[in-house]
């Protein structure tokens, strides 16, 4: 394949940028995590420019996160990575009261779709790391009426994360089991929140893991019909805690100094 130094114009991406595309493909389809590219001679040749536009589009891949280059050494395909993913999503939820909301609107898409999954393809080892996070939720809340202090109440979000997690590595889609390793952060985030909305329903957390049990059941039972139907209804009570929690915050009076 020629892509020509000199076949760039204004309105046409630079030679650089037509191979970082190809090399994108390559890195996508044809490379595993941890490989290495061939080496820029080789490159050069199969593209016909130059070392020197091998070696940016090689740089715009790394600014595209797909490559990892270390000094002296051929790129290396980087290992899939949310933090990027995970960041937006955290600064969307802590500065966008609306985040929260399309955030709910993601996860009915995905968490419906990985509980049907997960009824259906869920192995032993699955089931037991679902009970596992569910479990752990038990163990920090305690008795009905115990009081929470702040540590118990972010080990009890962070097994709740974990939950659903699990619920999507359960699914065997690999992708799901990317997308909530990578949620994980602002979903515990969100939690805080929704945890505020909750209350001011009048329901507590032995309501919330009685919730996780139901969709637990189903997965077990190998209903996907009914494992969708409890995450789904789940979700709507969530979003249903998340308005009355943003509803008081904005009721706030803003303090004056």
């Amino acid at each position: 394949m020629s892509i020509s130094d000199a076949d760039s114009r204004p309105d046409q991406p630079t030679a650089a940028g037509t191979v970082a595309d190809h090399l994108a493909q390559m890195v996508l389809r044809e490379l595993a995590p941890g490989s290495s590219l061939p080496s820029e001679a080789e490159l050069a040749a199969r593209y016909d420019v130059s070392r020197l536009t091998i070696r940016e589009a090689v740089k715009l891949l790394e600014g595209r996160g797909l490559l990892v280059i270390a000094r002296g050494r051929k790129a290396v395909v980087r290992e899939p990575d949310g933090a990027a993913f995970a960041d937006f999503l955290t600064s969307v939820i802590r500065y966008d009261p609306k985040g929260l909301f399309d955030l709910i609107e993601v996860r009915l898409s995905l968490e419906v779709q990985s509980a049907t999954l997960a009824a259906k393809r869920a192995t032993r080892a699955g089931i037991a790391a679902i009970e596992s996070k569910l479990q752990g939720m038990r163990d920090t809340v305690g008795e009905p009426g115990a009081a929470m202090t702040p540590e118990q109440e972010l080990a009890f979000h962070t097994h709740d994360v974990g939950f659903h997690e699990a619920v999507a590595l359960a699914s065997g889609n690999r992708v799901l089991g990317f997308l909530f390793e990578a949620m994980a952060q602002p979903l515990r985030e969100g939690f805080f929140i929704s945890r505020r909305g909750h209350e001011q329903r009048g329901h507590t957390l032995h309501d919330t893991i009685a919730a996780h049990q139901r969709i637990l059941d189903c997965i077990k039972d190998g209903n996907g019909r009914a494992a969708a139907e409890a995450m789904r209804v789940h979700l709507k009570d969530t979003e249903r805690d998340i308005r009355v929690a943003v509803s008081q915050l904005a009721l706030r009076p803003v303090s004056r100094t």
